[in-house]
């Protein structure tokens, strides 16, 4: 039987050099530790913020190591440099906006510059790609808030099975 695959991105220039530690993608990895009762690998990467690579590695993720899901941190706010959004709605075949929509909500309840994420969801072939914020608080709510949805739709796109706790 074939072991789930997760793909865990983190995209910031600052944590691809190197500068500083990447703690947001670990925050993603210990919520899916938590979370999921099925056996599961993760596929973690940290690269800058660049939309052709961001939609490389999205493809990567997808088509060669066929990820039922990515789950991706950072690139959602309004700067320039900001371009997560744009990189997977690029790569994907179809978008699930409700994902976006349900984590601003959420966020809302914290901050209101929860106005300014840019946080999407779509599907290329099988695979779900989430574009989560890049504060670790703000991934472990949104990700709470959106989760109980996740094994559903990877049964639907894909016929991924995951369980969650």
């Amino acid at each position: 039987m074939n072991v789930t695959k997760i793909g865990i991105v983190t995209i910031s220039d600052r944590a691809s050099q190197g500068i500083y530690e990447d703690v947001s993608g670990k925050e993603i990895i210990k919520f899916l530790q938590n979370n999921i009762s099925s056996e599961w690998v993760e596929s973690y990467q940290i690269i800058p913020d660049e939309q052709e690579q961001i939609e490389q590695k999205l493809k990567e993720l997808s088509d060669k190591e066929e990820c039922c899901m990515i789950l991706t941190t950072g690139g959602t706010g309004p700067t320039v440099r900001d371009v997560t959004p744009e990189a997977t709605m690029n790569v994907c075949h179809k978008l699930l906006p409700g994902f976006g929509e349900l984590m601003r909500q959420k966020s809302l309840q914290y901050v209101t510059t929860a106005i300014l994420s840019r946080q999407t969801a779509g599907i290329r072939n099988k695979t779900l790609i989430v574009n989560l914020p890049g504060k670790p608080n703000s991934i472990k709510e949104c990700l709470q808030e959106v989760f109980p949805a996740i094994p559903y739709c990877l049964e639907l796109i894909g016929d991924q099975h995951i369980k969650i706790m």
